[in-house]
């Protein structure tokens, strides 16, 4: 990408439509939602756009940043807010609820440790009943769903050995002790899934 050109994702383009079926069914009429890793910004302006009645709060890593403004300032959504500094290692957690959560394509780029503190960091500011939408391909026991994510998992370890995609049984274990519960395992195009965690009623600290 060219000093001051936008950041393009062309999978943001392909998976757009499935996904923004996927959260019609799904979200609240109104509240407010955080995007977790919003990456070039196309997801988000898609989804403010097509979602009035939410505020979505964009996040990622400040490197990031410009290139998600772009899309945003283009835009010019009253209820989509510019990014806020989320490295789910590094940095602080929004200090407030959000009514759901979004985050596509996140979790085979994080190490095993990333992964772990964004669902930690998840049920602390996910209001109760709301949902963790996890968009992206996934295992089942230890195996890929298709020979196509079994090479893209080879490929992601071969860029960055902390890379990989992630098993559904582990999510699992990582989500119950802190009151997300997988709701719904949505099959999507091309071999990915939408996961759908709710955080439980109670247990609210």
């Amino acid at each position: 990408m060219n000093e001051g050109e936008k950041p393009y994702a062309e999978s943001c383009d392909e998976n757009g439509a499935p996904i923004e079926a996927v959260l019609r069914a799904r979200l609240p009429a109104e509240g407010r939602l955080l995007e977790i890793g919003s990456g070039t910004g196309q997801h988000g302006v898609r989804f403010a756009a097509a979602f009035p009645g939410i505020v979505w709060q964009t996040s990622d890593r400040r490197e990031h940043h410009a290139g998600i403004q772009m899309w945003l300032d283009e835009a010019g959504l009253a209820n989509l807010l510019p990014p806020i500094a989320l490295d789910v290692l590094s940095d602080p957690w929004p200090e407030s609820w959000f009514d759901a959560i979004f985050s596509a394509n996140t979790a085979h780029i994080m190490p095993v440790e990333g992964v772990e503190a964004m669902f930690r960091g998840v049920a602390g500011v996910l209001s109760p009943g709301g949902l963790f939408l996890l968009y992206g391909p996934f295992m089942y026991d230890g195996r890929h769903v298709s020979e196509g994510n079994q090479r893209f998992d080879q490929w992601l370890k071969g860029v960055e050995p902390h890379r990989g995609v992630r098993d559904v049984g582990w999510l699992k274990a990582l989500a119950e002790p802190l009151g997300l519960a997988l709701e719904e395992d949505v099959e999507m195009p091309v071999n990915n899934r939408i996961l759908v965690w709710r955080r439980e009623e109670v247990g609210r600290s």
